[in-house]
């Protein structure tokens, strides 16, 4: 074990006695105080001020030390400091505002084709008679068809209405094979929705009218996917059976409706290698401001989907 100087060691066993803090974080925090001294290289922990501390975590940047091993770093600095520096008379921490670099921001990971169909094709997903199999297989093969976002997902209604007050946003448009979108920044898309995913939406609509709630309002009466209690399901609830039934079907990985969005662009591209084409189906915010990505007509789109999508099997129209 790496001895520290007394007041380093001092703060570690207050944090263990006082704090409770776990034997693991108190080894972090110890090989955290340990790379301050090797990098203040014999100068006093007093004599420290905020310019040293942002050159030292430049160094360790440079030397290979990722962003998120930097914030850790700079809260064991920042803490030890705030701890110590009154009892000498320190007239400010010199860790204070100082950040470590933002972290890079990594993509959710995607399952694998085989994962995918696995979820999608399990015996109780595709051959159920229960009203709330069918939604969840509809919800779970448009996620997959369709790379909506939940919100998106959650937002649909049956088809377009316009009834007193209340006006579709988004919608499905069963004829035509597609969806109707809003996304983010109010930007609409459509959407083309896979003959799998049509199959599983059309064994959905037959028994949704069994879980409507007779008194339901008109926003809920207008939803594609209802709860239990008969209403616009929730984005928890989707979260939740799809957990469920991604163990259910033994898949290796925690899955949650964004995994799905990210699968049906990893299989997209993979096949099609036209990135143009996935974030117009995206519906990503960069379509909109870089102008060789808004160029794209729905049919070409359409194309790319159905040559692409390992469960479309469309027929151009």
């Amino acid at each position: 074990m790496t001895m520290l100087p007394a007041p380093m060691e001092n703060w570690l066993q207050h944090l263990a006695a006082h704090r409770r803090y776990s034997p693991h974080t108190l080894s972090g925090y110890r090989h955290d105080l340990a790379r301050l001294v090797a990098l203040a290289d014999g100068r006093e922990l007093t004599a420290l001020a905020q310019g040293h501390i942002r050159q030292y975590i430049g160094r360790a940047h440079a030397q290979g030390l990722g962003a998120r091993s930097l914030a850790r770093t700079l809260a064991a600095w920042r803490g030890f400091y705030q701890w110590w520096g009154p009892q000498v008379g320190l007239a400010a921490n010199p860790v204070a505002g100082v950040r470590a670099p933002k972290a890079a921001r990594g993509l959710p990971k995607a399952l694998s084709v085989e994962h995918a169909q696995a979820l999608l094709d399990r015996p109780t997903g595709t051959g159920s008679s229960d009203p709330v199999a069918l939604r969840d297989q509809a919800m779970f093969e448009l996620l997959y068809a369709s790379g909506l976002r939940l919100s998106e997902l959650v937002g649909l209604d049956v088809q377009y209405l316009r009834e007193g007050d209340y006006t579709s946003a988004s919608w499905l448009d069963l004829p035509e094979h597609e969806v109707n979108v809003v996304g983010k920044g109010n930007k609409r898309r459509n959407v083309p929705v896979g003959k799998q995913a049509i199959a599983a939406l059309e064994a959905w609509l037959a028994v949704r009218a069994a879980m409507l709630a007779p008194d339901a309002a008109v926003s809920d009466r207008a939803a594609l996917f209802l709860g239990t209690r008969g209403a616009r399901i929730s984005p928890r609830v989707v979260q939740l059976q799809l957990q469920r039934v991604a163990q259910s079907a033994g898949l290796p990985t925690h899955v949650h409706p964004h995994v799905l969005r990210h699968s049906f662009a990893s299989h997209v591209l993979q096949s099609a290698q036209d990135l143009r084409a996935v974030q117009e189906m995206l519906g990503h915010a960069n379509i909109s401001t870089t102008q060789i990505y808004t160029r794209l007509d729905f049919q070409h789109l359409a194309k790319a989907y159905d040559q692409a999508h390992p469960r479309a099997n469309r027929k151009t129209r």
